[in-house]
């Protein structure tokens, strides 16, 4: 092995071990380019071309990955996100609705309250599915086995 072929080889390596870190799949791909190049410098193509088929792979690799379900990320808003507002999915009891809307208390206050599209007004029970300023949207609770949150 050439002495330019261990450098692939540890780059591949630290990006391994960075992608591991961050958990992304890109430095991995950049990593199947390192990999490319150390098996180019393996086959005694000259440093040149070795850098051109690093950065070929790579491209190629981090383009299929874009395009794979992998490269995509779905955002939610952060409305309905209950890894960001630990309200949604929660449960309260709506006493009474006046055209869809009303006034019921949750986590010891009284909170703005609107009915979801489609929704029954008649299920007392309800669960959060967004928050909208301090008007929570709620539809109706599909558990049997939910407790209301009243404070």
């Amino acid at each position: 092995m050439a002495p330019g072929g261990l450098f692939w080889w540890i780059g591949a390596g630290l990006l391994v071990v960075l992608e591991l870190l961050s958990g992304t799949f890109y430095l991995l791909m950049i990593a199947l380019g390192c990999v490319a190049a150390a098996l180019a410098n393996l086959a005694g193509a000259p440093a040149d071309v070795q850098f051109a088929v690093a950065a070929v792979v790579a491209l190629a690799a981090v383009l299929l990955l874009r395009r794979s379900r992998f490269g995509r990320r779905t955002r939610k808003e952060a409305s309905r996100n209950p890894d960001v507002n630990l309200d949604i999915g929660q449960t309260l009891a709506v006493p009474a609705w006046h055209e869809r809307r009303a006034r019921a208390d949750y986590r010891g206050a009284a909170w703005d309250v609107e009915l979801a599209a489609g929704e029954p007004e008649d299920a007392h029970l309800y669960e959060i599915t967004e928050l909208r300023g301090s008007c929570l949207v709620v539809v109706a609770a599909r558990r049997s086995n939910t407790r209301a949150t009243t404070a």
